[in-house]
């Protein structure tokens, strides 16, 4: 097989979620370099929206709200949040910006939470996908104060003699520095400069003055009146962060066993490019290394880049939508739903005895081949964190409906070994077993191919 066709998938799989329908005729002619080009081209910026109305924000706590109207209103919320899920996935699918939507898919684990107020989680989940490939920094201050992540980790309860560290530790633990570059200390007064920080009814940023701690602050080795703004700034002057952030964009995007090397001399240049995202990501997709055979085919697909890559590459005509949000909770990972603020895991923790069956079944599910046979846990809260368990249960629910425009598919692979284009790394793979299940035809060899644990890699 041409270098440039193993080139060209690895580099769609990593900086996109795999060649769409379109791309696998050019695929083994095309050369990388103009491959990346065009992954890198930026189109005017569309913000993810929903449809249905937006609704007043409302305190839960508030006992007087009458139970009838926060009923209305938890319904409304479940469904604008659906929405918005839905959205981000067809833009993960279909966007030609997949280099953005990739980038953004990995910031909005990395920036993790999860609220339930929709306006708030298509804010922070605009400004992700806003500032993906722009500056850490702009991306760190927007994401800082976005109502979502100051609701989500307590800061609009963080006031003067009343401290609360949350915000504080995670912006130091996950965001920015990780464990080991600061102490307990640095917790405690960070959480005093960023006292005040919060929003208003409307869910906009407000620094409350009357809240917060004018008291000297000792942050990092340095002593002031610190403002939030002041504390980020400081972490940001950090190489501990470039290096942080630089390692765990490694660990996603090339390898989850990092080489030391490389990280040194890109979290060097990340540091002095004053932390330009676009800058760092071609060094990694444009370097020789990124194309070395250990980290081809080496990582485990998340299950939103196994439905993506599945979406791509088939043209699908989707019925009901809504029920692929039951897939995404079926293998573990739901858009705007991260099960904490570290966001996912990554690798061997995406399988498991019932998740890899499902992952083996869906080819064959959504085909029409075979019904989904899986029974929700009891504590299964398949719907945005609401309890629907007869629902889920429910056969027509889980069936997305989907028809596959096979006759398309047939004539792209026409002629072409369809392996060399599903799979990553195809030597491990028991082409003759596979040949075993098919009939000849390309469809069921797609099928077959895409149930193997091979598919599973990227």
């Amino acid at each position: 097989m041409a270098d440039s066709l193993l080139h060209n998938k690895h580099l769609l799989w990593r900086a996109g979620f795999g060649a769409g329908i379109n791309e696998m005729e050019d695929l083994k002619n095309k050369n990388t370099n103009t491959l990346l080009n065009e992954l890198f081209k930026e189109e005017p910026f569309v913000q993810i929206n929903y449809d249905t109305p937006d609704v007043e924000i409302v305190d839960y706590m508030n006992d007087k709200t009458p139970a009838e109207k926060k009923k209305e209103i938890q319904k409304i919320n479940r469904e604008q949040n659906n929405e918005l899920n839905l959205n981000f996935l067809d833009r993960i699918v279909n966007s030609k910006e997949q280099m953005r939507e990739k980038i953004a898919f990995f910031w909005h684990g990395h920036f993790a939470s999860r609220v339930i107020n929709p306006r708030f989680s298509k804010q922070i989940l605009n400004t992700i996908r806003k500032n993906a490939l722009g500056n850490f920094k702009d991306l760190l201050f927007e994401v800082s104060q976005a109502p979502a992540m100051l609701n989500f980790l307590n800061n609009q309860q963080n006031k003067k003699d009343h401290p609360n560290e949350n915000f504080a530790r995670e912006v130091m633990e996950l965001f920015t520095m990780g464990r080991g570059n600061y102490t307990e200390k640095d917790i405690r007064e960070g959480a005093r400069a960023f006292t005040g920080w919060g929003y208003d009814k409307e869910g906009n940023f407000k620094e409350r003055k009357n809240l917060h701690d004018e008291g000297a602050k000792t942050f990092l080795g340095k002593t002031g009146n610190f403002t939030g703004t002041d504390v980020l700034n400081i972490i940001l002057e950090q190489k501990a962060t470039a290096r942080f952030i630089t390692t765990k964009i490694y660990k996603f995007f090339v390898n989850e066993n990092i080489d030391q090397n490389i990280i040194n001399t890109l979290s060097e240049s990340f540091y002095h490019s004053n932390y330009d995202i676009k800058k760092l990501m071609t060094d990694i997709f444009s370097s020789t290394w990124f194309y070395d055979k250990k980290n081809i085919g080496n990582r485990i697909k998340s299950p939103i880049e196994l439905m993506a890559g599945m979406m791509r590459t088939l043209p699908m005509n989707i019925q009901n939508p809504e029920n692929l949000i039951v897939y995404q909770k079926l293998l573990g990972q739901m858009l705007l739903y991260p099960p904490n603020v570290s966001g996912w895991p990554n690798g061997k923790s995406w399988i498991d005895s019932s998740t890899l069956m499902v992952r083996l079944q869906i080819p064959q599910i959504w085909s029409g081949l075979r019904p989904l046979e899986y029974s929700p846990r009891q504590d299964d809260d398949i719907d945005m964190g609401n309890k629907s368990r007869e629902t889920a249960v429910n056969k027509s629910f889980k069936n997305p409906n989907i028809t596959i425009d096979w006759a398309r598919v047939e004539k792209i692979f026409a002629g072409k070994n369809c392996a060399d284009y599903l799979i990553q790394n195809t030597k491990t793979l028991d082409l003759d077993t596979v040949k075993n299940f098919s009939d000849n035809s390309v469809k069921m060899n797609i099928i077959n191919l895409m149930s193997t644990p091979e598919y599973q890699l990227m």
